[in-house]
């Protein structure tokens, strides 16, 4: 398949062992219907990818029945784990683990349910690795809950089964000057959102965060840095990267070292697709070339 073929949303790369694993959210209709689970792709050239592989279906009674969002792979201690969203009865939305011994899986539930708060909407978890070989599991707390979304930090257990300690505020979506307010008819709400965390160290050692919220313009691509490289510093808000109605980015190196964010554009059902933008590390944060 070509790129432009594959409906995805929120997509996030894997390089590994020469090739490209794409990963996303690939529901046809990931908002109402139940959860079919997750697809990859495989590419030589980020162009035409071969798939699609089926790399998660829920079992039996799974805790998870909707909502099937943003599946993350990170390579940790040999073995792949999969970082995914999920909605279901009587549980809050919540990312939870899953595990398998190859990229293309099968992967299997790893922690019994999420490992964000239960008493909090939440979503788009990302692993995060300390220099001290900490692991952390940063994700949004949905505005839909609190009005003003959140990116927050906790601590996990070595083997990423569960949160230890309690969760940390980073910074609140408001707190970016481009951000707006949107309106979410199926609650009646309005608010300032946040989604898509993901974090970049710097070759100099700044740590950058990706994530997404609204501008005048649309959905964006936006991110924060650090100011003591760590997950604990006090995080100012850097620039937008893409705000033509995209964002839920990340970035990874190709085979030959380029750097390059990816995201999902246009944010519309069942128009979104992946794109790939050069990059370019910068003091305190990162341009699009």
């Amino acid at each position: 398949m070509n790129l432009k073929e594959i409906q995805i949303r929120d997509p996030f790369i894997v390089f590994f062992e020469n090739k490209y694993y794409l990963y996303g959210s690939t529901d046809t209709d990931i908002w109402n219907s139940v959860g079919q689970g997750f697809n990859a792709y495989v590419s030589n050239d980020l162009q035409d990818w071969d798939g699609p592989y089926k790399v998660f279906t829920p079992p039996e009674n799974y805790w998870g029945t909707r909502n099937f969002w943003a599946p993350e792979v990170h390579i940790y201690k040999n073995e792949f784990y999969m970082f995914a969203s999920f909605i279901g009865d009587g549980y809050n939305r919540g990312t939870a683990v899953l595990k398998a011994s190859s990229p293309l899986g099968e992967f299997q539930p790893w922690s019994d349910v999420a490992i964000t708060p239960a008493e909090h909407m939440c979503l788009d978890g990302t692993l995060y690795i300390s220099q001290s070989g900490e692991p952390w599991l940063v994700y949004c707390h949905e505005w839909v809950q609190i009005g003003d979304g959140t990116i927050c930090a906790v601590k996990l257990s070595r083997d990423l089964k569960k949160a230890i300690g309690k969760p940390v505020v980073l910074f609140k979506s408001s707190d970016a000057p481009w951000s707006k307010t949107v309106h979410s008819p199926s609650n009646n709400i309005e608010g300032y959102v946040t989604d898509g965390c993901f974090l970049h160290r710097n070759k100099n050692g700044e740590l950058i965060m990706l994530w997404s919220c609204f501008t005048d313009a649309g959905y964006c691509q936006c991110y924060a840095v650090s100011d003591n490289g760590e997950i604990d510093g006090k995080w100012t808000q850097g620039e937008v990267l893409f705000d033509s109605d995209g964002g839920h980015g990340m970035l990874f190196r190709e085979f030959n070292g380029r750097l390059i964010l990816t995201l999902h554009t246009p944010n519309k059902t069942p128009d979104e697709r992946t794109v790939f933008l050069e990059a370019e590390e910068i003091p305190q944060g990162i341009k699009i070339l």
